[in-house]
């Protein structure tokens, strides 16, 4: 058990099965295509841990979570939960079979994604056949970047490897994802918030006596029980 403050945990299941709870009443378990987006806000104590079962039989594990920031006024909010199924997910296939965008977040090829988000973000998993290539497009002013989950690839005609990570400069729209072996890869991109940022441990807040605040409430039991 440990406590969060200020912004959203988003767990995203490539393999394996984890459990979560939280002392606002939200929690379940996710498995292979499913994701966990848990909204801290202004305070709550969580847990995750792999789930009973498959800790019993055991298996491959592969999970990223990603800490999305939230706007100043949102810190102050009520956390929230919201448990996203793989099926929920929207699928666009590409022509001619060659891969598929799943939409968590966003839009795309006016499709929206399921996950409600404070500030605009598209968050994606792009899944690509050998050969295939694949244009996206975000405005210039946006923080886009991408998490090579599987294969190889090509980015912008760069070489782009497993378990790499990319983030891209601001000084253009468009860019493209070619495969040079059956590839899996996390797009992400959003508007920055343009606040300050400080942060320590559990808790990203905006300032340095935020983060003072958010450790006395956590330690004088403001953000419930579990």
């Amino acid at each position: 058990m440990h406590p969060h403050k200020g912004f959203e945990t988003v767990t995203i299941a490539y393999k394996g099965r984890i459990e979560h709870g939280d002392s606002s009443g939200g929690g379940g378990i996710i498995g292979e295509g499913d994701v966990q987006w848990m909204t801290a806000a202004s305070g709550v104590l969580h847990k995750e841990f792999h789930e009973t079962q498959w800790s019993k039989n055991g298996g491959e594990f592969q999970m990223i979570q990603l800490w999305v920031n939230l706007p100043s006024k949102e810190k102050k909010g009520p956390p929230k939960y919201q448990a996203i199924s793989k099926e929920a997910i929207k699928m666009v296939e590409l022509s001619e079979n060659r891969g598929s965008v799943r939409i968590i977040a966003g839009d795309y090829e006016n499709q929206t994604g399921p996950a409600s988000t404070f500030t605009p973000i598209h968050l994606y998993n792009v899944e690509l056949k050998a050969g295939a290539k694949l244009k996206l497009n975000f405005p210039s002013s946006y923080t886009t970047a991408l998490v090579a989950i599987e294969g190889n690839s090509k980015l912008n005609d760069s070489e782009f490897a497993q378990d790499h990570f990319a983030l891209m400069a601001n000084d253009g729209e468009e860019f493209s994802l070619e495969a040079v072996t059956h590839t899996l890869v996390l797009v992400m991109s959003g508007e920055p918030i343009k606040e300050p940022i400080a942060a320590q441990g559990p808790f990203v807040m905006n300032t340095h006596a935020e983060l003072i605040q958010a450790f006395e409430e956590f330690n004088t039991g403001k953000f419930g029980h579990l």
